[in-house]
């Protein structure tokens, strides 16, 4: 009798076992995110954007990329590598959060620790997450990437123009050398250092960012990131993993297995590298079998590079990075998600970088923060081809502190004008009304039949305007800790 009963109990046990284990292989599996990053990869560079071939090399992988998800005509970005990053990270516009320019030495530099990035959300979700290359966010060991929501780091706190200055003082190099007794000094400035780091851990210097540690840095952080992607997937772990290349910021130098391979120079040499590491990338999903549970995006934080020798292409639009400009503003964006973005899709609908941190928190189920104003929203259903339109119809323009435009649907309203980097921002008497649809140069202002238009762009304007009275922008420099409530946000 007692042996029955005992056998009865190990029955239920099993049945119940079974049941649980059922129920949890039922679960949906949350999906891995994947974010490469060109850094200043103009509009016109790709080939599916009409570059490709006509700038020197073509990009196969990438272009086969966009066919297979959704490739965006009008994705925009901020005016400088710094906002944009912030704009990814936080979903709020940069000139909130004190990142609204590449920041100079002396101050504090980078996000406060009171942002709240994708990372911190998908990581309290279950999610490991890491980044390899440029994070141009806080130079300071509290405002690296391993204290602000990321597992693993390789990469540099500022910018690559740093690692041309050990080479200033060469003799025997194409440049005329400054001198080390009044020009760069590593006693007096310090260079540029490759870090490596853990959550939890001290972030470590491996190397000094030199013009030869930057021609190899989108191997290695391309050699990282896919090893991160196979250790995680093998694990069952869903993971966010942020690739910044370093392709093709200034200067703009391929790595040594590249360097002559098309024969069109450095640049294209450079083009075809980048369509190399992203194939790398995604070699490393197919072969993790986790495609169809992977949802990948390929974009630019910038448009295109201003500085002899290494310009850019805007492609068909007019500007360069550093301006309110569309070839500032409108960026590469391709969107993969098998089974559940559709294919071949092409769209001229409005989205802005902020929303991708509202998309993602929602892919990954999380909360966005109720406790200070995000200004992406989220556009999963627009990219699921739940809808046609956007849920975005404008935003306003900074190019650093400067409100210089407002874009709402096909129309842009200037208020100062500046055409390239280097030009010098002038303030218009009257707002500039262009028509995107028939003048893509902005050279004709049609204000004069089409004042109507300064209606929804001041709307966006008040809006911003109203909000920074209930939540003042944080100056540039600020330190930590950071409290809102507090006078002066200290």
């Amino acid at each position: 009798m007692n042996k029955r009963i005992w056998l009865g109990s190990i029955a239920s046990f099993v049945a119940l076992a079974v049941s649980t284990g059922s129920a949890a292989a039922q679960q949906p599996r949350k999906p891995n995110i994947v974010v490469m990053l060109a850094d200043n990869l103009g509009y016109g560079e790709l080939g599916v954007y009409g570059g490709g071939v006509l700038r020197g090399a073509a990009t196969p992988r990438i272009d086969a990329l966009a066919g297979e998800g959704m490739r965006l005509l009008n994705f925009n970005v901020e005016a400088q590598c710094t906002p944009s990053r912030s704009a990814l990270l936080t979903g709020r516009f940069a000139i909130r959060s004190g990142t609204y320019e590449v920041p100079i030495g002396g101050v504090p530099d980078g996000l406060t620790q009171w942002e709240v990035t994708i990372a911190e959300l998908l990581s309290a979700q279950g999610y490991a997450t890491g980044i390899w290359g440029k994070w141009h966010l806080g130079s300071a060991e509290d405002r690296m990437p391993t204290n602000q929501g990321f597992d693993e780091w390789y990469g540099i706190p500022r910018t690559y123009d740093e690692a041309m200055w050990p080479s200033l003082n060469e003799t025997r190099s194409m440049w005329p050398s400054v001198g080390n007794k009044h020009g760069w000094n590593a006693n007096v400035v310090h260079p540029e250092h490759i870090y490596e780091a853990r959550k939890g851990e001290t972030p470590q210097q491996v190397a000094v960012l030199d013009v030869d540690r930057r021609r190899t840095m989108d191997a290695e952080i391309t050699t990282r990131a896919v090893e991160f992607i196979k250790r995680n997937a093998g694990a069952g772990k869903p993971f966010y993993a942020y690739i910044p290349f370093a392709q093709v910021h200034m200067p703009t130098l391929p790595n040594p297995e590249f360097a002559g391979k098309t024969g069109n120079g450095d640049w294209a040499d450079c083009l075809a590298e980048m369509d190399h590491r992203t194939g790398q990338i995604l070699d490393a999903i197919k072969q993790a079998s986790i495609e169809n549970d992977t949802l990948v995006v390929f974009a630019s934080d910038n448009g295109p590079e201003a500085t002899h020798p290494w310009e850019g292409d805007s492609g068909p639009w007019r500007g360069t990075y550093f301006t309110a400009m569309e070839g500032s503003l409108r960026a590469p964006f391709i969107i993969r998600w098998p089974g559940q973005v559709r294919a071949g899709r092409v769209s001229n609908e409005i989205v802005h970088v902020v929303d991708l941190f509202t998309t993602f928190a929602r892919v990954g189920g999380a909360d966005v923060p109720k406790d200070r104003p995000i200004d992406g929203v989220d556009q999963l259903d627009f990219f699921l081809g739940k809808q046609e339109a956007s849920n975005r119809e404008g935003f306003p323009a900074y190019v650093a502190d400067r409100l210089s435009a407002v874009k709402w649907r096909n129309w842009k309203v200037h208020f100062i004008w500046q055409e390239n980097m280097y030009a010098s921002p002038q303030k218009l008497p009257l707002p500039k009304i262009i028509n995107l649809l028939t003048d893509r140069k902005e050279e004709r202002d049609v204000g004069a039949q089409n004042s109507w238009v300064a209606d929804p762009a001041v709307r966006i304007i008040s809006e911003l305007e109203i909000s920074f009275k209930k939540y003042p922008p944080i100056k540039v420099g600020t330190p930590d800790p950071y409290r809102p409530s507090e006078p002066g946000g200290r």
